[in-house]
C-alpha cells in the first residue's frame, strides 16, 4: 500500500473519532481497573489473614491471580462498553449531520 496517498476529509475525522474511542475505552477500562484491584485486593487478603481455610489454601499466587483476574475481567468489560457506546453515540451523530 501506499503511504503517500491523501486521505479525504472523511477518512480523516472517521479515524480521529476511533482513536479518541479506544483512548476513552482504555482510560475507562484502567480505571476500573484500578478500582476492581482495590475491591478485591481487601477481602482477599482480610480472609487470609483471618479464615483458617484461606490460610492453608491461598499462598500468594493464588491471592495474585484471584485479584488480577477480577482486574483483568473488569478491565475488558469496562473497556468494551466504552468503546461500543462511544461509537454509538459517533455513529448517530454523524448521521445526523448527513442529508439524505
Amino acid at each position: 500500500m501506499a503511504k503517500n496517498v491523501a486521505q479525504s476529509p472523511l477518512e480523516r475525522t472517521s479515524h480521529s473519532l476511533a482513536k479518541q474511542c479506544a483512548h476513552e475505552g482504555v482510560m475507562a477500562g484502567a480505571k476500573a481497573a484500578v478500582i476492581a484491584s482495590v475491591a478485591t485486593a481487601i477481602p482477599t487478603f482480610a480472609s487470609v489473614r483471618m479464615l483458617p481455610w484461606a490460610r492453608a489454601n491461598l499462598n500468594h499466587t493464588a491471592q495474585a491471580l484471584i485479584i488480577s483476574t477480577v482486574a483483568g475481567a473488569a478491565y475488558f468489560i469496562v473497556a468494551d462498553k466504552t468503546v461500543l457506546a462511544t461509537a454509538r453515540r459517533n455513529s448517530f451523530k454523524n448521521a445526523s449531520n448527513i442529508e439524505p
